[in-house]
């Protein structure tokens, strides 16, 4: 699809659920919703948004066929790197299922059934967000020691593999070190992990380059398959899983515009809500401007 054909598809309000399917619910994340085929999963991203790992009330209409379309578009653009989790002709697979619904095609993947990985894997290019306030306060970044005198969204001198346990859905995640991490998954795996993560990272980076964007971080996930092999999964290097920044307009000593759900969460800070259930609602301007982050990281990205 286009993206003038993507941004024509978005409807007026928020899809926050996914009713009326004739298959077992597995399970309902922040924003995914996942269904046993039998065979396989379908993968639902609805409109919700959560920050600061909390489901807010209200979601962007949309937000997850651009998220959906966005993942799509970067597993075609990764898989020389790392096998993902996608079936191969998506427009088969709903055929063959009577998956007719065009919203819901837009906002699905039917993907294989794999073993998802106790960790998520992120990576940091730039000292932005929880990074910077944790060197703020050590000096560290989750283990790792950086030089005094480092300005904020300053580019680290290489990316460093930050990983995280994986929390339950109104849980918080907590970083871990590389010691805790291959005790996690085992060494060999998380070697491999970490090894796999930098490379998506700088695939990314220098694709958002072209694009006139800076990818400042970014989270991945990973299953393994029966025999073992590492697979990508879930969604990748949308702007709900990483800090997009325009890079006409990157600055240190803040916190650069992006065009992910950092303006919600600026919004959220300024509120001085306390991140803690429940979540405050957001104002339709601010919902509005959101939803046009989102499809501009994709027009970007996509051209």
């Amino acid at each position: 699809m286009t993206t003038a054909e993507i941004a024509a598809a978005l409807p007026a309000s928020a899809r926050l659920t996914v009713e009326g399917l004739p298959f077992p619910l597995l399970a309902s994340g922040k924003v995914r919703e996942i269904f046993d085929l039998g065979d396989a999963l379908l993968l639902v991203a609805t409109d919700r948004l959560s920050a600061f790992d909390v489901i807010l009330p209200d979601g962007i209409p949309g937000k997850g066929i651009l998220l959906n379309q966005i993942s799509l578009w970067w597993f075609e653009r990764t898989a020389d790197l790392i096998p993902n989790h996608l079936f191969p002709d998506q427009a088969a697979e709903f055929a063959r299922r009577g998956i007719t619904d065009r919203d819901l095609q837009l906002r699905s993947m039917i993907v294989r059934k794999l073993t998802p990985l106790t960790i998520e894997c992120v990576v940091r290019g730039y000292l932005v967000g929880s990074g910077w306030k944790s060197y703020q306060e050590s000096g560290q970044v989750c283990g790792h020691v950086l030089a005094p005198g480092l300005a904020q969204a300053a580019r680290l001198p290489a990316p460093l593999f930050t990983p995280t346990t994986k929390a339950a859905v109104g849980d918080h995640d907590e970083p871990i070190n590389d010691a805790e991490g291959a005790a996690e998954i085992g060494p060999a795996l998380y070697e491999q992990v970490k090894a796999v993560s930098l490379a998506l990272y700088q695939r990314g980076h220098d694709t958002a380059a072209a694009a006139g964007m800076i990818l400042a971080d970014t989270k991945f996930e990973f299953g393994t398959d029966r025999t073992g092999q590492l697979v990508l999964i879930d969604e990748v290097l949308t702007p709900d899983s990483s800090r997009y920044w325009p890079a006409d307009e990157y600055r240190i000593d803040c916190s650069p515009p992006s065009y992910d759900k950092q303006f919600v969460r600026d919004h959220l800070e300024a509120v001085a809500w306390d991140k803690s259930p429940p979540a405050p609602r957001l104002p339709a301007a601010t919902i509005a401007r959101t939803q046009e982050k989102y499809l501009a990281a994709l027009r970007n990205l996509m051209g």
